[in-house]
């Protein structure tokens, strides 16, 4: 009599040459998200880290990672922009988070708002455009100047960013899915539809 192979997340053949951090979440069904998560928890933490350390070398030293991508997306092509389009290019559901950050960018002399009408818009001063440039500045001479020589193509770094931003927009999909789950009489969580993934997301704000 043969028995059957039980599916677990421990089974080697789903394991083995995966690089993974939490392997209790390895599904059969999709190893591989489990390995992109790890990615993206290294490449998450590495990025506001370099973030972080780049503004304090620019000059500013007293900005978290949020403060600094929020600067920059304020001068982005020198427009002004309202609250619900910077929290729409950003994929920031919770807007006290933004307005709490651009209170603190107000405070410190880089950005300013006025109001047009019923809406308020915001908009880098003269101080923070320059500090942005500084922050380019030391971007240059050290993340441009190491992929350089990286060997890493500009080319396949671009398919990533493609590739991310949908990915992004299946995990949206999917927290929506968590924030209204459907439960069986046992409380357990019922697989159910949610709407396709869209491959076209966020376009940045022209």
């Amino acid at each position: 009599m043969t028995s059957k192979k039980s599916a677990s997340p421990d089974r080697d053949d789903i394991n083995d040459g995966r690089i993974v951090s939490s392997r209790h979440l390895v599904s059969e069904r999709c190893a591989e998200l489990s390995e992109l998560e790890y990615a993206l928890i290294m490449t998450s933490n590495a990025f506001n880290k370099w973030m972080v350390r780049c503004m304090t070398a620019a000059g500013e030293p007293d900005m978290g990672a949020f403060d600094v991508s929020l600067l920059h997306h304020v001068n982005h092509r020198d427009r002004k922009k309202k609250l619900a389009d910077i929290c729409f290019v950003l994929n920031v559901e919770d807007t006290h988070v933004v307005t709490y950050a651009l209170k603190k960018l107000v405070k410190a002399g880089y950005v300013t708002s006025e109001k047009a009408g019923k809406e308020l818009f915001f908009s880098t001063t003269e101080e923070g455009k320059a500090l942005c440039m500084k922050y380019r500045d030391v971007r240059e001479a050290c993340l441009i100047a190491i992929h350089a020589e990286s060997g890493i193509a500009g080319k396949s770094i671009g398919e990533t960013a493609q590739l991310l931003r949908t990915i992004s927009s299946l995990y949206d999909t999917a927290a929506r899915a968590a924030a209204w789950p459907e439960r069986d009489a046992g409380g357990g969580v019922i697989p159910r539809r949610v709407p396709a993934v869209r491959r076209a997301f966020r376009p940045p704000v022209p």
